[in-house]
């Protein structure tokens, strides 16, 4: 009986040397924490800053990074676009670049693979988010076509793109819509949308 108590008198006793002990550290590390400088934290948040990437400002700006690489001009659906595209320098077979529409002017990003005369990518419309994929051929004029789809391959739509040559104009938004502000001026309606044969006017 008495080697129990003793038992548990040791125990207490040990139970109370690592609280001890435990509350110990906890204060050495509040001094520490304490001790540290505000311009040593301040340096690792200047550091952890350097290192994070930049925000992306939405929407979306064409990149100057892409401005020297070939453009093609077509279509997409039914839509103008201009399709800037160029090699990765860290990737023999990438590709990447953006495209932007003609009537609205949205940039979307877009970066893949080209194997051959086939090309592979997926778009970006925040720099972050996939949100379609390309798979399409070059022809031996340099042409590209092809289906752009959606992230999970549904509402396919043809893509038919030709290179543009150094110097020649691609289609501005203004341009764009030229045909349907002339059809507009006939009929003596204003178009919506872009449509020109649905005016305001009627």
């Amino acid at each position: 009986m008495q080697d129990s108590q003793s038992m548990k008198h040791a125990v207490a006793r040990r139970g109370r040397t690592v609280n001890a002990t435990a509350a110990a550290c906890v204060a050495c590390a509040a001094l520490v924490a304490l001790a540290i400088p505000a311009h040593a934290w301040a340096q690792s948040d200047a550091v952890k800053e350097l290192a994070a990437p930049a925000p992306i400002q939405l929407p979306l700006k064409p990149g100057a990074e892409f401005a020297k690489f070939p453009r093609y001009a077509g279509t997409l659906g039914k839509r103008q676009i201009v399709l800037r595209l160029g090699p990765k320098t860290d990737d023999p077979s990438g590709v990447h670049g953006e495209y932007q529409f003609a009537d609205t002017g949205e940039v979307i990003l877009i970066a893949g693979d080209r194997d051959n005369d086939t090309l592979e990518v997926e778009e970006s419309n925040d720099g972050t988010h996939i949100t379609g994929n390309w798979v399409g051929k070059f022809a031996a004029d340099g042409s590209l076509a092809g289906d752009r789809m959606n992230v999970d391959d549904s509402d396919p739509q043809p893509f038919d793109l030709r290179p543009l040559a150094a110097g020649q104009t691609a289609p501005s938004p203004a341009t764009a819509s030229a045909p349907a502000a002339a059809a507009a001026a006939k009929t003596g309606g204003q178009p919506v949308g872009g449509i020109s044969n649905l005016t305001t006017g009627e």
